[in-house]
């Protein structure tokens, strides 16, 4: 009889549309790939979740959106009829896991940080599935004898934010505050600065190769490189923030002056650099952490 093991994880699928001369110049809307065996990474538009197939059943991650999960759960479906386990949630943030209904349909158990499902059950999100279970700092599932580790390490992009890692395969799934060499999202909205950057440090002591990324940009799949560098990108914005605030400039002003060429070649650099600046500007000028 098929077994499952409960310590406590997740991953995600991908699938390809036919090409088309549109298609052969633009991206297809969704798209699954196989990044290891057993363990798959699905795209949806501008989103990846990361899920696990065994024998036993499936861990998946992530479920994006009603239009997103329907199309996920069939992918799916196209690897292996096994039972969907669990899906386990990155963060509470509704664009990435609105769309949990097809796989509590399926019989899934959903899994969250406990300040997670606190700050779900307060938002009331009808198309969001509140998990049935919580993680506080760390917890391990078992499925079909493959191992997935569930890290919280520390408030980062939120406060509720856990990274799946798979320790043979040596692959992470981290959503949203791991940026694969782009610049932070915006004005970097419910964030606490100063742990992020112990939350970077506790993510690079864990033993990992590949980190699979909430968002394609950038091919979506980095190293422990690209995590330095953002360490790197953190810590020259930070200061280059704070030389403008001492000299009176935050926000307006240094979201003019305050320039970072060394990351230019980085995604969105013009587009969020001057969010990000302002972001920083409140950090220094307000004591907002």
């Amino acid at each position: 009889m098929p077994q499952v093991k409960v310590l406590l994880v997740g991953l995600s699928v991908t699938l390809a549309l036919a090409a088309t001369p549109l298609a052969a110049q633009q991206a297809p809307p969704y798209e699954t790939k196989k990044v290891a065996e057993g363990v798959y990474v699905y795209r949806h538009v501008g989103h990846q979740s990361m899920f696990v197939v065994t024998a036993d059943g499936v861990v998946a991650t992530d479920p994006i959106s009603p239009a997103a999960a329907k199309i996920y759960l069939e992918e799916i479906r196209k690897i292996t009829p096994a039972p969907i386990r669990y899906v386990v949630y990155s963060h509470h943030h509704f664009d990435h896991i609105a769309g949990g209904a097809p796989f509590k349909e399926a019989g899934a158990t959903f899994i969250a940080h406990r300040r997670g499902k606190t700050t779900l059950e307060r938002l009331k999100n009808p198309t969001v599935v509140i998990p049935d279970l919580v993680v506080d700092d760390r917890a391990v599932l078992t499925v079909g004898g493959t191992r997935l580790e569930l890290h919280h390490v520390g408030r980062n992009h939120s406060d509720n934010s856990l990274v799946v890692l798979l320790p043979k395969e040596k692959i992470l799934f981290a959503v949203d505050f791991l940026p694969i060499r782009e610049v932070l999202f915006r004005n970097v909205p419910d964030s606490y600065i100063d742990d992020w950057f112990d939350s970077i440090d506790r993510v690079l002591a864990l033993d990992w190769e590949r980190l699979i990324a909430g968002h394609p940009r950038q091919g979506g799949i980095g190293t422990k490189d690209d995590v330095r560098a953002l360490k790197g990108y953190m810590t020259d914005l930070k200061e280059a923030v704070r030389i403008a605030a001492d000299q009176g400039k935050c926000a307006d002003q240094a979201m003019k002056d305050v320039k970072l060429p060394k990351y230019e070649p980085w995604g969105r650099y013009n587009e969020f650099l001057p969010g990000n600046i302002e972001r920083m500007c409140f950090y220094w000028r307000n004591g907002w952490q």
